[in-house]
């Protein structure tokens, strides 16, 4: 007979999981259970990306099955959601950060401060968790860069890999450091630990200016345009991950993907050799028990973002580069150029 609910000790705390048993990766054989016991054996890792940071939950409360889909600010009929508000009857020690989206509103939002609300939130059918590149203690003022390198049409994570070395090349020439990751997927992200004494405009525009310097080293193989039909066969750095209320997956979130391939933190003398399927919730608990938390060292430095702010502020004076559109749910911003796709910009 399938268990009703298992209670796990997390660091001292118990935690109720409902249906253990019940199939969230049903052709690997993974239940609710192996979700939970996952998180647990990478808990200084995904605590570590969580800690003290507003966060954003991905559920997927009937598990990973095919046909399934997420539901989005068009369709709200899907079968997983993303949960940006503290649910109702959360437990006294799931603590809360309050953030503002664009649009004013405020909210409260999960603040992980410790390994049982990782669990209390797998319990809810969490598998992605999207924390904020800010902390409760100043939500408005991001202390990490994170550089997303998405594979367009083309192109696969071999060509991402090769811009996170240039991207890592360009970091060092200002006295920077990125720490690389899979998303999960095809791309690959950066995160640079930065001094939380900017807003998220100025974030972004630094985004911009690194952005903007590949593309001009690596024409053929980057690109920040933000309208998909002038991609064309590149990298796009999306820069608008670093817009207020926008995130990437965390380090060691489980992404809905049929093999249940996780976003793994890597060395950069690795990369090159990495796959994205090597790393799963089923293969992630003996790498991360051989290696550790190859993210820790995101918390242990900061940089300033002088030096790209500078490009910015060159690439406008002197070549015209301005602000790029935001993206289509944020209110019209200060020195945002036309929010319209070119194609129809010429049809208009």
């Amino acid at each position: 007979m399938a268990a009703a609910a298992e209670e796990f000790d997390v660091d001292g705390r118990a935690v109720r999981v409902s249906s253990p048993d019940k199939p969230y990766f049903a052709e690997l054989g993974i239940t609710k259970r192996d979700v939970v016991s996952y998180f647990l054996s990478v808990g200084p890792g995904i605590l570590g990306a969580l800690r003290d940071r507003p966060t954003t939950l991905e559920r997927w409360p009937g598990g990973v099955v095919e046909g399934a889909k997420l539901s989005t600010r068009a369709d709200h009929r899907g079968d997983a959601f993303y949960q940006k508000r503290v649910p109702k009857g959360a437990p006294d020690y799931v603590e809360t950060a309050r953030i503002t989206f664009p649009s004013g509103r405020p909210a409260d939002e999960v603040c992980p401060t410790e390994l049982a609300v990782v669990v209390w939130a797998a319990n809810l059918g969490t598998l992605t968790f999207h924390p904020w590149p800010v902390t409760r203690a100043d939500v408005d003022r991001p202390d990490q860069l994170r550089i997303d390198l998405d594979p367009q049409p083309g192109t696969d994570f071999a060509d991402a890999v090769a811009m996170a070395h240039e991207a890592r090349a360009l970091l060092a020439e200002l006295g920077m450091v990125g720490f690389p990751k899979t998303s999960g997927g095809r791309g690959v992200h950066l995160y640079v630990p930065v001094e939380p004494r900017w807003t998220f405009v100025q974030a972004r525009r630094a985004v911009i200016a690194l952005g903007r310097e590949l593309e001009r080293r690596n024409p053929e193989r980057i690109t920040t345009k933000w309208w998909k039909e002038e991609r064309g066969e590149r990298i796009f750095l999306d820069y608008n991950q670093m817009a207020r209320d926008r995130t990437i997956a965390s380090a060691y979130s489980i992404r809905p993907t049929p093999r249940a391939l996780v976003s793994a933190p890597l060395t950069w003398d690795e990369l090159d050799d990495a796959r994205p399927e090597d790393f799963s919730a089923l293969t992630m608990p003996a790498r991360f028990a051989e290696v550790g938390d190859l993210h820790a060292g995101v918390a242990e430095q900061a940089f300033g973002l002088e030096p790209l702010l500078e490009m910015y502020e060159r690439d406008q004076r002197d070549r015209g580069e301005g602000d790029l559109p935001y993206p289509p749910e944020y209110p019209k911003m200060e020195g945002e150029p036309k929010r319209v796709q070119p194609s129809k910009a010429r049809d208009d």
